[in-house]
């Protein structure tokens, strides 16, 4: 079986929920783990938030991912303005279809929780209209991202 979790993180802390989610799925798995990277980020993380806010997408460094080939395909975002980050805008838009027998499992990072749903549902339904169409989803806010056994709980709550 063959997972690909591609993620991005500004702060660290999706970066940190990506490495549990790795650690857990190498148990049954190939794991391949792949972070984005944007070329035009903002240096700030208002001036972040103002592109996620108007959508726009990011200019990434080398996106080519084969998906294809996975059983389990993770997308992990900090919510920012109620919304995926940029890099992550840009990777759907990108990405190639989904088989749709693949497992897609969304995560965020979050920090008041205001718009993380929305955020989870963006990705989904952009996810979609790729061809995927089996869902998890689960969130951890930023307060608990060090706490690995809460962050476990949730993913066994949704993978078991």
């Amino acid at each position: 079986m063959k997972s690909v979790i591609v993620f991005y993180s500004y702060s660290g802390n999706t970066y940190a929920v990506a490495k549990i989610l790795a650690e857990y799925l190498e148990k049954n798995s190939e794991v391949e783990l792949r972070k984005l990277v944007a070329k035009d980020e903002a240096q700030t993380f208002l001036g972040q938030c103002k592109r996620a806010f108007f959508k726009k997408k990011a200019l990434l460094a080398q996106v080519s991912f084969d998906l294809s080939k996975a059983d389990i395909f993770c997308l992990g975002t900090p919510v920012w303005a109620f919304g995926p980050a940029p890099a992550i805008n840009a990777f759907i838009e990108q990405c190639s279809e989904i088989k749709e027998t693949t497992m897609v499992v969304l995560f965020t990072t979050y920090g008041s929780g205001a718009g993380n749903e929305r955020c989870l549902n963006i990705m989904q339904d952009s996810l979609r209209k790729k061809g995927a169409k089996n869902f998890k989803r689960f969130s951890i806010q930023e307060a608990k991202v060090k706490d690995k056994e809460f962050v476990l709980s949730q993913i066994k709550r949704v993978l078991e």
